[in-house]
């Protein structure tokens, strides 16, 4: 397999504290969004009495959209730049909460599918564009210490989103209520989040942002050209990386959409608290990312998540073979764990790619596919063996994600 070189970095380090700052606020909103998106699993399940695996197609109607969009992303990122993207995201994001109105009003779960498909539209090329962009904003050696800080942000808009559903979405009341009644309930949220983000793209449309070209910026002479040239397809480690993406969303995915199901199996009763749990979930990996971005200063990152992906398997293990608090407890600290993973593996999966960073930035964010496979699996398997013996999928995701970081993401030398 052909290798992939390492350019070399400038010398100058212009501060991008400012606009480092700014991007950090669409981590916030793609991971509100994101979660809120999830927590639409038992709210579909409750209204059209579905199964898990077709509960789950909330997901993977959220996250196909990765499959399909991402690559064109990093095409329309050369075409029209970072800034210009974000806004199109945004408002691409406008246009799928808005469809959630009528979608609720008719009580059409084929149109509930396309309103999350559309919004997904918008988080694929939000994410596609910010995730290298903060990548880029300063040293690489830096670059998943600063992933991992603002990916915190992310984690912040996730911890909120499912107190959120469980106020507004996820009521006990709805037991008695009608399938209209039920469903109405995402109409206001929805109409809210769709004006904020009508804000927030304006507030980026007219925001000073840096104009980095990152197939100029990332590589050096005629090293750099040659680049160019390369196909991503030979660079091992950003392959290896992408399963682990697909693996890692698909697990963090699939585990807080069948969380709140699952804590009602191990006796917990209220929905509410249920939600309540999730969100403690996220807030985990809020806390892991806050310290996972000062650990990475004195652990490298690949040791940091192949430790992290051990541990993650070893909690899921004891949640299969424990019931009542322990198996939810084990469930619950997974969110910890996770946090340090993306940002990780991302950065490890575009490092030394220098001008094909972009289409390593695409085949990355369309490796979050993952996140509309592995919960239908998990869901399928739920429904054939059980919710706890189902969690033996997410084992295996774990483990290679902890491979991945202790020998998978390593390149090979140069001369």
């Amino acid at each position: 397999m052909a290798t992939c070189s390492v350019p070399s970095t400038t010398s100058r380090n212009p501060n991008y504290s400012g606009p480092f700052l700014a991007i950090t606020a669409l981590f916030f909103a793609f991971g509100f969004i994101t979660t809120l998106n999830m927590a639409l699993v038992p709210y579909l399940r409750s209204i059209f009495d579905l199964d898990y695996a077709w509960a789950m197609l909330a997901d993977s109607a959220f996250f196909l959209a990765y499959f399909v969009f991402s690559a064109p992303t990093s095409k329309l990122i050369d075409a029209i730049g970072y800034k210009r993207t974000m806004v199109v995201s945004l408002f691409i994001q406008v246009i799928g909460c808005l469809l959630f109105i009528p979608a609720a009003k008719f009580v059409i779960f084929p149109l509930f599918l396309s309103a999350v498909f559309i919004v997904g539209a918008g988080i694929t090329a939000l994410q596609t564009c910010a995730n290298p962009y903060v990548v880029i904003l300063g040293p690489e050696h830096s670059a998943p210490t600063r992933l991992t800080l603002a990916q915190a942000f992310n984690s912040i808009g996730a911890a909120l989103a499912p107190i959120i559903a469980g106020a507004f979405i996820l009521t006990d009341a709805s037991k008695t209520a009608s399938e209209a009644q039920i469903a109405g309930t995402v109409r206001i949220p929805y109409l809210l989040i769709s004006a904020a983000l009508v804000v927030l793209g304006l507030t980026v449309a007219v925001m000073r942002l840096p104009n980095i070209n990152q197939t100029q910026g990332l590589r050096s002479g005629e090293d750099g050209d040659r680049g160019s040239r390369r196909s991503i397809w030979t660079c091992r480690h950003t392959l290896l990386g992408a399963i682990g993406i697909f693996l890692y969303v698909g697990v963090e995915v699939g585990l807080a959409s069948i969380a709140v199901n699952y804590f009602k199996s191990q006796g917990m009763s209220s929905e509410k608290t249920a939600s309540f749990l999730v969100s403690l979930y996220w807030f985990g990996a809020l806390v892991g990312r806050l310290l996972g971005s000062w650990i990475l200063t004195k652990i490298r990152s690949g040791h940091l998540l192949g430790g992290f992906g051990v541990a993650a398997a070893m909690l899921i293990v004891t949640s299969m073979v424990t019931h009542g608090p322990v198996a939810i407890w084990t469930l619950v600290l997974c969110g910890f764990l996770n946090s340090i993973m993306f940002p990780n593996i991302f950065a490890l999966g575009v490092a030394g790619l220098g001008p094909l960073t972009s289409k390593g930035s695409g085949l990355m964010m369309t490796a979050c596919v993952g996140g509309a496979v592995i919960p239908f699996l998990l869901g399928a398997l739920a429904d054939a063996i059980g919710i706890q013996h189902a969690f033996i999928l997410p084992v295996f995701c774990y483990l290679f994600i902890a491979y991945y970081g202790l020998w998978g993401s390593k390149m090979p030398e140069y001369s």
